[in-house]
């Protein structure tokens, strides 16, 4: 038997079914855009992690920062004995946020980061009621599983969701929703669900990920921003997926121009190590009274000083410039694969920065879904050597996640592979 089928055997006996792994490659080390499984073979990662390593496997700024960080201490809980690198990341994110007079608090996972934006909306506005968008994604738990606007897998059997939270129409031009389709979904839920002076937050990925990789557009942005201040509504920006250059931009929501309320970061930031956290305007973060906010683990120490050395990496080695570079190149490529004889039914490429996706379709030009070759595309990948990530509303959609600091070489190999797996996945 394999190492790894050995690991996948106890793995099923062990493990949680609910816990899904896109493979079965079982990771045994990993360095930049490469990893080797179990029984040693190489693997390109188009996945990194579901977003987190921007900066590659095992940065060498990052882990120098983790290691001096574990020879002083690893753990104290900042409500207890707080230390320097707690505070020297939330000056930082201040920052660099898109939002003037800024205060951050830190917790550990992108669930956590959400869960308390909203507790601080509601706290801030003294309003109970949510609105999020079908197709998001912000965690799965009960709360952050009700914002999600899929059911399944996020809380199907699971019952009805948590009170107070409501769905608007994402806007998604090639799917016939447009910004006005948009914004009359929200007029209708305040005219019908709920009354606007009820509601505490209107949260949305400005680019959305889990739901196949769709940017809100920027006069949608602006919109939803005169719309939260025609009725004292906080405004959420979920970049946890989309922070930290992944877009072309330090945060997305710097595309549209906007100033959010509150930002929930996490996944990148990190360079691998869980953190996240709330950046928000001070007059809103300063509502919430001491004690309210905070967690075991919030701003593990360990954690942010791998996070403060991944946001110096990625400002050193102009990723976020970089980001750009490397969609620009995806997006071409993809459109030169997507106009091939043999691949007869690519559908839309999209992307901002190097945040980037592929549909397939059933036919060549046009819109229907066609998600059973999305599994079979994955594994042939995985066989020639790349992961790659499913994603969409449809399930329909190949999302790209390379690290920023990937090689040109290791990303025209990735490529390679794509067109070779869709090829055969189309002429089989």
């Amino acid at each position: 038997m394999t190492k790894n089928a050995d690991l996948l055997t106890r793995r099923q006996a062990a493990v949680a079914p609910g816990v899904a792994s896109a493979t079965t490659v079982f990771a045994s080390k990993a360095l930049n855009a490469e990893v080797w499984d179990a029984d040693g073979k190489r693997y390109l990662d188009f996945a990194m992690g579901i977003a987190v390593c921007n900066t590659g496997h095992c940065h060498p700024k990052v882990i120098a920062a983790a290691k001096a960080q574990c020879e002083s201490f690893t753990h104290t809980a900042f409500q207890v004995v707080p230390y320097q690198p707690y505070i020297a990341l939330c000056e930082k994110l201040n920052a660099i946020a898109p939002i003037k007079d800024a205060k951050s608090v830190l917790f550990t996972t992108g669930a956590e980061a959400v869960e308390n934006a909203v507790k601080i909306a509601r706290t801030h506005t003294g309003r109970p009621g949510l609105i999020a968008f079908r197709g998001a994604f912000h965690g799965r738990t009960a709360l952050t599983s009700t914002l999600t606007g899929k059911i399944v897998p996020y809380r199907a059997g699971s019952g009805v969701g948590v009170a107070n939270v409501f769905h608007a129409p994402f806007p998604i031009a090639h799917h016939g929703i447009s910004v006005d389709d948009a914004m009359a979904g929200l007029a209708t839920i305040l005219k019908t669900e709920i009354e606007a002076q009820n509601v505490a937050a209107i949260i949305l990925e400005p680019v959305q990920g889990e739901g196949g990789f769709y940017q809100a557009p920027n006069d949608f942005m602006q919109k939803l921003r005169d719309l939260c201040d025609d009725h004292g509504i906080m405004l959420i920006c979920d970049e946890i997926q989309t922070g930290f250059g992944r877009t072309g931009k330090l945060f997305a929501t710097e595309h549209s121009g906007i100033e959010p309320d509150l930002i929930t970061v996490a996944k990148a930031m990190g360079g691998g190590f869980p953190v996240s956290g709330v950046i928000g305007k001070a007059a809103v973060i300063d509502s919430t009274k001491p004690g309210g906010l905070g967690g075991t683990y919030g701003g593990n120490p360990v954690a942010c000083a791998a996070a403060l050395a991944t946001i110096a990496a990625i400002e050193d080695e102009g990723l976020v410039e970089r980001s750009v570079h490397l969609g620009n190149r995806l997006v071409e490529r993809l459109n030169e694969i997507k106009v091939r004889d043999d691949v007869p039914a690519m559908g839309n490429v999209r992307g901002v920065g190097s945040m980037v996706a592929f549909e397939l379709v059933k036919e060549r030009g046009g819109h229907e879904p066609n998600p059973d070759l999305i599994g079979k595309l994955t594994a042939k990948a995985a066989e020639k050597g790349l992961i790659l990530l499913s994603c969409g509303y449809f399930a329909n959609t190949i999302r790209l996640l390379i690290p920023l600091t990937i090689p040109e070489k290791n990303l025209e190999e990735g490529l390679d592979i794509i067109e070779a797996s869709l090829i055969e996945v189309f002429n089989e």
